[in-house]
């Protein structure tokens, strides 16, 4: 073999043996595992301890086998060429509907307790408009104002005083009563007309009311004597109704019977025992279909108007209050079964001798609370407390609010809420200027200065009822002649009269169709898409996955701060150790290269000849190499005499 091949075969099989030239299936694996970029193979390698291999065998391990799965899933879903169609029919339960008369006591029941009440407002608008007869303007007010309060003592006049206000003099107003004028001191709010007026009148009705110590008066005014004439009387009404029972005023508005002439729902009859009595301070006596106190909730499987509810309606024009409604007709109000029905606030007016279709369409919506927004899911981490008998909502905590706050400014509670616990309602007798705290509460809840607006929040599940109205007169002129004399002989038990179409109002409430639309908030960051993120921009930019996030963690976390640990032990023994050594004497400092006054650290460095002829340090001896004894370099014999057989013979 030639030389050069001689040293190359011996080269070769000094270097270690790499990829598939390795002879055995371990060094193969090895080597494998050495060089790879899958990072948890060559931890399994290089990791000392037989801990931290089993954890990255684990580890491994289990990566592995989620790539497997995985990729058997994918594989599965790509060859499956089968096809599933999913048809779904449900049904919709439906709402909770409420109705309620707009009149809500029979005036013949109530009569008596407003005769004074009633007497005084005919004479009040008698003195101003001339009410009771048609006369012109200068006749009006060419007479006596007092010549309409004859035989009469005012009561309710004296408490909250009716007064007409002259543009012209603005600190001045005449009295209903007297007719004199008198100075008005004190703040002036004037409230918009709900009534259009075609030219500006010169005149405003309104009415002052006055704390006990009447040093800081208010007096609301109105550009229509309509309105202002309504407001005093509401306010007089409350005052009387919050003193009569309950069960009085139950038994004075309309019982189920009496409202109710005909009920269908969904195709099946129906009557007043599907309803449930809901007394309202302002609306009397209301009935609730569909109610959570029923045993079960009513659902509907179809849309259109022959699937939903169907009444006729008793309003009995003639038991209507003539000043405390001013529109004929009944209210209707959908909600969910656990919802109070703020009937005042969003109901929905239904006309008589007309048929009002309500068509509904549900979205329910979902969504987030905190950190997403700040809904509440049930109100128990709203502070006011829930006055009504309902699941809560951003309504229940307003009013709830107001009534809260009224009981502990006025120290009564107003009359068309809820009794808070252990309160009663405004009145006269109890409490004199509830009217004057009332009006100044109410000012400061509009404006924003109780706080509950900041309070109260919104709740994150609730259901919406979108609703279409449409009218359409009924009944028509050549049914109501049949019509009308069947109602009248079957409501022939409950009253003693001839219906006339003007008492009656038909009203048809069902879904259009049954598509629920459902609106979920979800948070547009989730944790998954944050990991998934993450792991694209590791992945693209460093070829990271998680096994490499762990050894990362291994080696810059776990190593580093093992590292770091034994050398501040090690730091703490060798300080330990020379705090209990004694004491030794200290070396004298030995000067360095730059104390060595030869040298000149500007210069440059000395080198060897130069340092030749550096002069020694002072104080120390520079030791040096003993001269040699010569002596030694003598020859001595081994031996005194010369061995025999080492003589060398004489010649002769």
């Amino acid at each position: 073999m030639a030389p050069g091949e001689k040293i190359k075969a011996k080269i070769k099989k000094n270097l270690p043996v790499t990829g598939p030239q390795a002879p055995t299936i371990k060094e193969l694996m090895q080597w494998y595992c050495l060089n790879t970029n899958t990072h948890g193979c060559r931890r399994i390698v290089v990791s000392r301890g037989r801990l931290r291999r089993l954890l990255w065998i684990l580890f491994t391990l289990t990566a592995v086998a989620l790539i497997f799965w995985q990729c058997a899933l994918l594989i599965f879903s790509f060859y499956t060429v089968s096809v599933s169609i999913k048809v779904h029919f449900q049904k919709l339960d439906f709402p909770a509907v409420t109705i309620c008369n707009i009149n809500p006591y029979k005036y013949s029941m109530v009569r008596d307790l407003l005769a004074d009440l009633e007497q005084e407002t005919r004479a009040a608008l008698k003195s101003l408009y001339g009410f009771s007869e048609i006369k012109s303007r200068k006749r009006r007010e060419a007479e006596s104002w007092s010549t309409a309060w004859e035989g009469i003592r005012p009561k309710f006049l004296n408490l909250v005083p009716l007064l007409a206000f002259d543009q012209d003099e603005k600190d001045k107003a005449r009295d209903f009563f007297t007719g004199q004028k008198r100075k008005v001191s004190g703040s002036v709010i004037h409230k918009a007309s709900n009534f259009m007026q075609v030219h500006e009148s010169k005149q405003v009705v309104g009415f002052q009311l006055c704390p006990n110590d009447t040093s800081d008066c208010a007096t609301y005014t109105f550009s229509s004597g309509v309105n202002a004439i309504q407001e005093w009387y509401k306010l007089h009404y409350m005052n009387i109704m919050a003193q009569v029972p309950l069960e009085k005023k139950i038994n004075m508005s309309y019982s189920a019977e009496e409202l109710l002439v005909t009920c269908f729902f969904d195709g099946m009859s129906c009557d007043g025992r599907n309803f449930t009595l809901f007394h309202h301070p302002m609306y009397g006596n209301c009935y609730t279909f569909n109610n959570r106190r029923n045993e079960t909730i009513l659902s509907t499987s179809l849309g259109g108007s022959e699937y939903g509810l169907q009444v006729i309606l008793y309003i009995d024009e003639e038991e209507y209050n003539p000043f405390f409604v001013s529109s004929t007709g009944a209210k209707v109000i959908v909600h969910r079964q656990d919802e109070y029905p703020f009937i005042e606030d969003v109901g929905t007016e239904i006309e008589t001798a007309m048929a009002t279709s309500i068509g509904m369409h549900l979205t329910e919506s979902f969504k987030l609370s905190e950190p997403y927004s700040q809904c509440t899911e049930d109100g128990s981490d709203v502070p006011i407390t829930n006055i009504y008998d309902a699941a809560y909502s951003l309504q229940i905590c307003l009013h709830s609010c107001f009534q809260t706050k009224m009981v502990e400014k006025c120290g009564c509670a107003q009359y068309s809420q809820p009794l808070p616990p252990a309160a009663n309602y405004c009145n006269y007798q109890q409490h004199p200027n509830w009217m004057y705290c009332y009006y100044q509460l109410h000012q400061a809840f509009v404006q924003e200065e109780l706080g509950c607006q900041s309070v109260c929040r919104e709740a994150c599940s609730f259901k919406e009822w979108t609703l279409t109205t449409s009218l359409a007169q009924w009944p028509s002129v050549v049914s109501e002649k049949w019509l009308l004399p069947v109602l009248t002989w079957d409501q022939g038990q409950q009253i003693n009269k001839k219906l006339n179409k003007t008492d009656l109002a038909k009203l048809l409430i069902f879904y259009k169709d049954l598509n629920q639309r459902s609106i979920m908030e979800s948070p547009a960051n989730s944790i998954e898409m944050l990991l998934s993120n993450f792991g694209g921009q590791l992945g693209l930019w460093m070829s990271c996955s998680v096994v490499c996030v762990i050894e990362i963690i291994e080696v810059f976390f776990i190593d580093a701060l093992s590292i770091i640990a034994r050398r501040q032990w090690q730091k703490a023994k060798e300080w330990w150790a020379r705090r209990q050594a004694p004491p030794c004497p200290e070396a004298p400092p030995s000067p360095r290269g730059q104390d060595n006054p030869a040298l000149n650290i500007d210069d440059d460095l000395p080198t060897f000849t130069s340092a030749l002829h550096l002069p020694p340090a002072p104080g120390i001896q520079v030791p040096g190499t003993p001269p040699p004894r010569y002596n030694t370099l003598r020859l001595e014999r081994a031996f005194s005499n010369q061995l025999t057989d080492t003589q060398v013979l004489d010649k002769p």
